[in-house]
């Protein structure tokens, strides 16, 4: 028993000379202390690294016997100094190291990077290799994992036969072509072997008023493409982003939605600040019109472009060739105008005179020019259908052309967007006196930082290289201070109109040379025969691809980014978007990816309203809205009861019991009173087509319906297509004291909210009016017959403070000072405190002061939500609900709350008169659906 419990000499060397790889443990007793120590995994790890560091050696003194030198004790002591060292040096390197899947940046790591060497990139691949053979990682491949179900093994035994068979017909077309070779001749001329003829390979279809079919497609991505159409570069962002779902293809295509990385913040730094964002917008419709200058003037103008100013000398520039218009277009109805979306018109300019093309004998007498159309895909089938119809009424007539998946287009934004395009697109030409001037000037751009410092609606047009050639493509020189003055000087006379020729782009053959590029075996060929690093030379084999450059500014003016738009053959996206976003940006990094969710960000923090879903009084619009309403029906059928919004059951103060409309929709229909007959209708219609039992009987929506979910959510768009969009321009006409003309019905205008002082807006937001006061003071008729002796504050449901209005704008007064509109107003009296050190007396006084300047409290006590919701006023009543937020968050750019809604013009209208013109008519105030406290805001016109 005692030499049990009693530590020999021996085993404390033992201890001390083990290795210790953990830290020490601590009894119970120190428990406290060590978890204040060693608690965190930052003070472990620095225990683990000076362990690691430690490095035993042994005194001197071990080698010594009596003062005198022992050799062998000499060379133990520093054998093992030596092995100290060794594992030290061993112990350092794997504290310190860490896995492969680890020195990826964050966006490339995939999950199953870990244990799969084909999820990193192939510069680490032999590294990752090595780990897994040292840490005995299990790995698995696809091809050769064992069929778990009774499906997968079905599967893999189908494509084992199907494997079989086309293995057996590859060799009988080996066999037979192996004996045709080897005929005689005598075979060949009595007519075994017959001649072919050498054509040239077929042209894509262009049908003329008629939609054309997509690209055709290889056979094994064919079923995948059925009711839909993927982008260029669909199998490069399958991996990288969220997509549409298979089932849900969003206006025919599908399209990326959001990266799979977290990328709120660094899109809105990488926009605005630092880097660049990338969209593909192939999606985005193009149409051809080809025709005599006349009879396109009338097709454009029956159109809605009436401006003076495009018809005018100013808009010569526009007409030749050099200019973009972008704007938005209309049709003509029974009484009225309706918007149908916005559209980018394009010229082709004409050739210049004593040009091969101006002497051709066989050319048309007539002058017949070329225009291109760029349009949102949601409108497209509304913008083609008007054409036609206008084209065939013209003499001569006009043609037109279904261009979508003729030409793609690329969309960049950011300070870096310059930087990108110049290190991808080169220009093409084989001598420096045939280069073209607008590659010339595009080359000059170098410093440009923002798009938006272009000339308005500014184009570059040329033929750039195979970007493929130069791939990687390198870092461009950053121009330094002393060529910001050629910089300005360029961008203020602009010289693209010397020269002029028309571009490549808007020629059919062109586009089809372009589109026959070398595939990427032939470019890894030639660039195997150079040296690491250099260029492949152009060869005639190397096509040049016509390419076009749009610069944007934002519609709303200011210093925001603007933004290039690359237009190039719908085959040579690929290609053009590889070099794109591997690009290495002078700020470091590379562009980002953006999808569609990204884009809808970068609008909002522009203060632009982004199409469809900000303009409801258009066809596109209608139709988003009615989606999104069924979305969120889905999205709230899905959340348990205790869990979701009661629309019936919310107090909105003063009495009101319920929500005003839909609280799932931007409920138009109850703004103007619209007829909801195909209510049910249509919301068994939209249910039928995105919910999961088609075969739903009417007793289920009346079910839902008394479960506390209104059925508005999806209302008629008979109904919808009511509501119409009125421009700012003709707002501000109607502003005018020599107007007569009335609002037309059921109008509305698109506005942009900024928050006074706090307050986020979601989308289906209401927006109310500041309430009048005769409304405010008028209280609803009682029906009781006796009169009370004493009159209550507030005699029933909706009855409102008689100063609510004053309310809302004392709170503007005293916050004008946060939006920059005034001096902060100076708050009031504080209340007077009791000294620390005061005795009992003075207590007394001070306290009795308080009661007495205090006012008599109301009695009897009002109940809760009567005079105000939490020290908020109350929101106005329906009359005084003007419109709803189509789209609201935080702004980064901001650093507050906005928000882009659509309001009724005739009451916006009546609001500013009300308040003579002046900054109270755009005061309002905005309240989520589903809550019943209000924030004030005011409106501006976009």
């Amino acid at each position: 028993m005692d030499g049990r419990k009693k530590p020999t000499s021996s085993g404390a060397g033992a201890s001390e000379a083990r290795k210790r790889k953990e830290p020490p443990t601590v009894s119970g007793n120190n428990r406290n202390q060590a978890k204040d120590t060693h608690s965190t995994g930052r003070s472990l790890k620095r225990v683990k690294f000076q362990d690691a560091r430690n490095i035993r050696t042994q005194p001197s003194d071990a080698a010594l016997e009596d003062g005198r030198l022992d050799l062998q004790r000499f060379l133990n002591a520093r054998q093992f100094e030596i092995k100290a060292l060794e594992s030290s040096i061993q112990k350092c390197k794997s504290v310190n190291a860490t896995r492969v899947f680890q020195q990826v940046p964050r966006a490339m790591r995939r999950r199953t990077a870990s244990h799969n060497v084909r999820r990193v990139p192939k510069r680490l691949r032999a590294r990752a290799r090595k780990e897994q053979i040292e840490d005995n990682t299990p790995t698995v491949e696809a091809r050769k994992r064992r069929p778990r179900t009774t499906r997968a093994r079905i599967r893999a035994e189908t494509v084992k036969k199907l494997g079989i068979l086309s293995a057996k017909k590859r060799t009988k077309q080996l066999e037979k072509k192996a004996a045709a070779q080897g005929s005689t001749p005598s075979s060949r001329v009595e007519g075994t072997i017959q001649a072919t003829v050498q054509t040239r390979a077929p042209r894509p279809k262009i049908r003329r008023n008629t939609l054309n079919e997509p690209p055709s497609l290889k056979s094994k991505f064919k079923r995948r493409q059925i009711n839909k159409t993927w982008l260029p570069t669909h199998l490069w962002h399958a991996k990288r982003a969220i997509m549409t779902e298979p089932t849900r293809p969003l206006w025919r295509f599908a399209i990326p939605c959001t990266p799979t990385e977290k990328c709120y913040r660094p899109t809105h730094r990488a926009s605005g600040q630092k880097g660049a964002v990338v969209w593909d917008v192939s999606y985005m419709s193009t149409v051809g019109l080809y025709g005599s200058a006349q009879s396109l003037e009338r097709v454009l103008k029956a159109l809605g472009l009436t401006q003076e100013h495009l018809w005018s000398t100013r808009g010569q520039n526009w007409r030749a060739g050099l200019r973009k218009w972008t704007g938005l277009l209309s049709q003509q109805t029974k009484d009225t105008r309706r918007d149908i979306g916005p559209g980018t018109f394009i010229w082709n300019p004409e050739p210049p005179a004593g040009s091969v093309e101006e002497t051709n004998p066989e050319r048309p007498k007539k002058t017949q020019r070329q225009i291109l159309i760029r349009t949102h895909p949601s409108c497209f089938l509304q913008l083609f259908n008007e054409l036609v119809k206008v084209a065939k009424m013209q003499t001569p007539q006009v043609h037109v052309e279904d261009l979508r998946f003729e030409i793609g287009s690329i969309e960049l934004t950011g300070p870096g967007s310059t930087e990108t395009l110049l290190g991808v697109l080169q220009p093409y030409y084989n001598k420096p006196e045939t280069e073209e001037t607008h590659g010339r000037v595009f080359k000059s751009l170098a410093g440009v930082a923002n798009p938006a410092s272009l000339p308005t609606d500014a184009l570059l047009s040329f033929s750039a290289k195979d970007p493929r050639l130069s791939y990687p493509p390198k870092r461009i020189a950053v121009t330094n201070g002393s060529n910001d003055l050629a910089l300005l000087e360029l961008l203020t006379k602009w010289p693209v109109g010397e020269g002029l020729k028309p571009f490549d782009i808007f020629s059919r053959e062109g586009r089809y040379r372009a589109s026959q590029l070398p595939r990427q075996k032939i470019i890894n060929r030639r660039k195997g025969s150079n040296a690491p690093g250099e260029a492949i030379p152009v060869t005639a084999a190397d096509p040049p691809i016509p390419v076009m450059l749009l610069a944007s500014r934002p519609t709303t003016g200011g210093q925001a980014q603007g933004t290039w738009t690359l237009l190039a053959p719908w085959k040579c996206i690929p290609a053009i978007w590889y070099s794109l976003m591997h690009y290495p940006l002078s700020t470091g990094g590379n562009p980002r990816l953006g999808g569609l969710d990204e884009q809808r960000q970068v609008a909002f923090e522009h203060g632009a309203p982004w199409f469809p879903g900000d303009f409801p009084g258009t066809d596109a619009g209608s139709t988003w809205e009615l989606e999104q309403r069924a979305k969120r029906k889905r999205d709230w059928d899905r959340r348990p009861k205790g869990k979701r919004v009661e629309w019936k059951s919310l107090d909105l103060g003063a009495g009101r019991r319920g929500e005003i409309g839909d609280g799932l929709a931007c409920d138009f229909e109850y703004l103007f009173g619209l007829p909801r007959k195909d209510l049910a209708k249509a919301s068994r219609a939209n249910e039928n087509s995105t919910t999961e039992n088609p075969d739903a009987m009417d007793l289920d929506d009346i079910k839902d319906t008394e479960d506390g979910a209104p059925k508005e959510h999806a209302s008629a768009p008979r109904s919808l297509t009511m509501v119409r969009q009125m421009s700012k321009t003709s707002f501000a006409a109607l502003l005018t004291p020599s107007s007569v003309d009335k609002t037309p019905a059921c109008s509305v205008i698109t506005v942009n909210l900024s928050f006074i002082a706090r307050g986020v807006a979601n989308p289906c937001a209401r927006i109310y009016r500041l309430p009048t006061a005769q409304a405010s003071a008028v209280s609803p008729p009682s029906t009781e017959t006796e009169v009370p002796s004493t009159e209550p504050p507030f005699k029933g449901p909706g009855s409102l403070p008689k100063h609510l209005r004053d309310q809302w704008l004392k709170l503007g007064t005293s916050n004008a000072g946060s939006l920059g509109g005034g001096k902060r107003a100076k708050p009031g009296p504080a209340p007077p405190r009791i000294p620390p050190r005061a005795d009992l007396e003075v207590r007394k006084r001070l306290l009795a002061e308080s009661i007495l300047t205090t006012g008599p409290l109301p009695y009897p006590r009002p109940a809760a939500n009567q005079t105000d919701v939490g020290g908020h006023p109350l929101c106005p009543n329906e009359e005084d609900l003007i419109g709803f937020v189509t789209t609201g968050a935080f702004s980064l750019s901001e650093g507050r709350g906005t928000a882009i809604g659509s309001i009724s013009a005739e009451k916006a209208l009546a609001a500013l008169k009300m308040a003579g013109g002046g900054r109270e008519g755009k005061f309002c105030i905005v309240r989520n659906a589903g809550e019943n406290v209000g924030w004030l805001a005011r409106w501006e016109a976009v």
